[in-house]
C-alpha cells in the first residue's frame, strides 16, 4: 500500500507538474491586445519639428526591436544574401557607398540608396516621392526585381516558420500570426527611430561657441545667405533649411544637373511637366558620409558637389530659379570662389553625427 501511494504521488507530481510547463508555455495562437511600451526618444533639440507616427503604428519599444532584427534579416531576400541593412548601412549614415545600389541579381538600380537619417521627419520618401508613408515604403525594396526580389507573402511565410519570431510579433501586435501589414509597421517603428541631433552644428547652436571652426561658421554663413548685389552667398539653405537640413515641406528640385532627363524624377509620379528633373532635396545631414552624390550618384566628392553648384548648373525650364540666375556673378553663375568652397565644405562636415552612426541601438541584433 505504501508502495501505490509513492506510485500515485509521484505521479501527480509529474501531472502537476506538465500542467505548470503547459501553463507557463506562451499560446501563440492567442489573439488579443498587445502590451506593449511607448518608446522614448531622446530628448529632441529646440527648432525641430515634432515627432509622429501613424494613429495605427504608434512607435513602441516592442514593436521597434522587432523592426530592427526584420531589418537586418536576410530572409526578406530571395537569395537570403541581403537585408535592408545592405543598401542602408550605419557607418555610412544608413546609405551603401554606392553610386547605384546593387540588389541580390547583381543588377544596379537605376538611383542611388538615400540615407534614412532622420526620415521620421520626411513627408515623401525616395528620390520621386512616390510613397508618404513607412509603411507603404518598405515593402517596395522587398519586393522590387531590382533590390531584394522577393514578394512579401514569401517573406512573411519564412518568418513565420522561424521560431523565434511569432513570439516577438504576438509582443509587438498581439498576434504571432505574422501579418505582411505587421512585418511592415515594425520596419517602419524601427526606421523612425533613426534620428540624428548630435552633430558639431547642434552643439555649436546649443551655445557651445567652440565646437565650429572660424571656417564653418563662414561656410555656414554662406550655406543660409541669399545673394544680392554686394553680399556673397550660396543659395543652399532654400533647399536645404535648418534644422533638418532638407526641404521641411517635402518639396522637389530640378538642381540644374541635365539639359534632357533620362530619369524624369517627380515627373514619373505625377506626370505634370513642371516636375520633369525635380528630385527630392534629401538631408544634408551626415552628408560627408553619404558619397557618392546625387540621385545616380554621379559625383564622388563635396568638392564636385560644390564645383556643380558653383560654375555647371544647367538652365532648362524647370530648373529652380534661385540656382538659375545668381547675382555673385555677371555670368548667372554661382561662381563661388576656392575659399568660399572650403568653406561650406567645412561646415558640412560639421553636420556629421559620430554618436548617430556608432549607436548600439541602430545596429544589426547579436
Amino acid at each position: 500500500m505504501l508502495r501505490l501511494v509513492s506510485y500515485r504521488g509521484i505521479l501527480a507530481g509529474l501531472a502537476a507538474g506538465l500542467l505548470l510547463v503547459v501553463a507557463c508555455k506562451p499560446d501563440l495562437d492567442v489573439e488579443g491586445p498587445a502590451i506593449t511600451t511607448p518608446y522614448a526618444y531622446d530628448p529632441i533639440p529646440r527648432g525641430f519639428p515634432a515627432l509622429a507616427a501613424p494613429a495605427d503604428n504608434p512607435t513602441t519599444v516592442e514593436g521597434v526591436a522587432l523592426g530592427r532584427r526584420l531589418f537586418y534579416d536576410k530572409q526578406l531576400s530571395a537569395t537570403g544574401t541581403q537585408s535592408c541593412g545592405s543598401c542602408h548601412q550605419q557607418r555610412k549614415a544608413f546609405t551603401d557607398g554606392l553610386a547605384r545600389s546593387v540588389g541580390v541579381d547583381g543588377r544596379p538600380h537605376p538611383r542611388n540608396s538615400m540615407s534614412l537619417t532622420n526620415i521620421v521627419w520626411d513627408q515623401h520618401l525616395t528620390w520621386d516621392g512616390a510613397n508618404t508613408l513607412l509603411e507603404q515604403q518598405a515593402r517596395v525594396p522587398i519586393e522590387n526585381p531590382l533590390e531584394m526580389h522577393q514578394s512579401l507573402a514569401e517573406g512573411v511565410r519564412k518568418l513565420q516558420q522561424n521560431e523565434q519570431y511569432p513570439p516577438l510579433f504576438r509582443r509587438a501586435f498581439g498576434s504571432a500570426r505574422i501579418s505582411e501589414e505587421n512585418v511592415l509597421k515594425a520596419l517602419a517603428q524601427f526606421e523612425r527611430t533613426l534620428v540624428s541631433t548630435n552633430s558639431r552644428y547642434d552643439r555649436f547652436v546649443a551655445g557651445d561657441r567652440t565646437a565650429l571652426s572660424q571656417e564653418a561658421i563662414s561656410g555656414f554663413a554662406l550655406f543660409n545667405t541669399h545673394a544680392v548685389p554686394g553680399r556673397r552667398g550660396a543659395e543652399c539653405f532654400h533647399c536645404h533649411v535648418p534644422p533638418t537640413f532638407s526641404a521641411p515641406r517635402g518639396e522637389f528640385f530640378n538642381n540644374g544637373l541635365d539639359l534632357t532627363f533620362p530619369d524624369p524624377g517627380r515627373n514619373g509620379v505625377t506626370g505634370l511637366p513642371a516636375d520633369l528633373g525635380k528630385f527630392k532635396a534629401p538631408t544634408l545631414r551626415n552628408i560627408a558620409l553619404t558619397a557618392p552624390y546625387m540621385h545616380d550618384g554621379r559625383f564622388q566628392t563635396l568638392e564636385q558637389v560644390l564645383d556643380h553648384y558653383s560654375d555647371h548648373v544647367q538652365v532648362t525650364p524647370t530648373t529652380d530659379g534661385n540656382l538659375a540666375v545668381s547675382t555673385n556673378h555677371p555670368s548667372g553663375r554661382m561662381s563661388l570662389s576656392a575659399t568660399e568652397k572650403r568653406q561650406i565644405i567645412a561646415f558640412l562636415h560639421a553636420l556629421t553625427d559620430s554618436t548617430f552612426i556608432a549607436d548600439p541601438r541602430f545596429a544589426a541584433p547579436n
